[in-house]
């Protein structure tokens, strides 16, 4: 998307610190404050940052976020927030927004989605969050690219009228338990620990994600036999969902396809899992 737009991305990985022994958490892999510093210049237009992030579920820290907002206020850059899974935060995190931060609401346009914040992902439907001078111009891209549940005639869809309607009626019980914004991270943070002990219990080295609902787990120990792949070439994770569909009628996704080419390397003895399902799969051995 940044190349059709005429743009050149320029990329930075999460990097892991040693855990020691201990359980590995999504919040042991940071940016290099330095690394990140020397990616921007004169030439740099905006940054695209994730929190919590896909496919890791990292919530970024204060400190971490200050780090971005310090550099987007140095080089005027701005900032795309992708905060689709803001809801999804589990115990001793916090969802924290860039936009918030001095210096950063009128630089950032913070992205959200219908059918992540109520498990409705069929719903095509997201919105932006932004000062108008940033908002005109996506308001002008939605009118030439989206032709569903856009505001076409001036009056809304019946999936933007439902998506306002579970707003009001979940905003106003906040406090209440059972708002599905409370109710969810609770429900999703137990299937999370069964699956990080389901993981670990046939060999599998899981991330704990801090947010969102899919967990990493390092599947490099594991005996696979790719005898019978016809390419080679393919990088392991590939070889690895596709062997772990076929033999164990397990699907995952390969987190190398998250990558660029010159940081595939580093990420492809990784796949993702998807928790956000059923207890009975979840609670099941069978499921892996």
């Amino acid at each position: 998307m940044v190349r059709m737009a005429g743009a050149t991305p320029v990329f930075i990985p999460l990097r892991a610190k040693p855990v020691d022994g201990k359980k590995w958490s999504s919040s042991d892999w940071t940016l290099d404050p330095e690394e990140l510093a020397s990616k921007f210049n004169s030439k740099t237009k905006a940054i695209i940052l994730n929190t919590p992030h896909n496919p890791l579920g990292k919530v970024f820290t204060n400190s971490e976020l200050q780090v971005i907002a310090d550099l987007c206020i140095k080089y005027d850059a701005l900032c795309i927030s992708d905060e689709v899974y803001e809801w999804l935060v589990y115990t001793g995190n916090k969802h924290l927004k860039i936009a918030t931060f001095p210096g950063m609401w009128e630089r950032t346009v913070t992205i959200g989605s219908a059918g992540k914040t109520f498990s409705v992902t069929g719903w095509k439907l997201g919105w932006s969050i932004g000062p108008k001078h940033l908002i005109k111009h996506l308001q002008t891209v939605q009118q030439n690219t989206i032709y569903t549940c856009a505001l076409l005639t001036g009056r809304e869809t019946p999936l933007q009228e439902a998506l306002a309607q579970a707003f009001w009626i979940d905003i106003k019980r906040m406090d209440d338990p059972e708002c599905y914004f409370n109710s969810l991270p609770k429900e999703l943070e137990v299937k999370r620990d069964r699956m990080v002990r389901l993981l670990e219990s046939v060999g599998l080295t899981p991330i704990v994600p801090d947010g969102g609902y899919f967990i990493i787990a390092d599947v490099s120990l594991l005996d696979a036999d790719f005898s019978d792949m016809k390419d080679s070439s393919e990088p392991y994770d590939y070889k690895f969902v596709k062997w772990m569909t076929k033999n164990k009628k397990l699907s995952a996704i390969p987190v190398s396809a998250f990558c660029n080419a010159e940081t595939k390397s580093q990420f492809e003895k990784f796949v993702r899992f998807c928790f956000i399902k059923v207890s009975s799969l979840v609670y099941s051995k069978t499921y892996l």
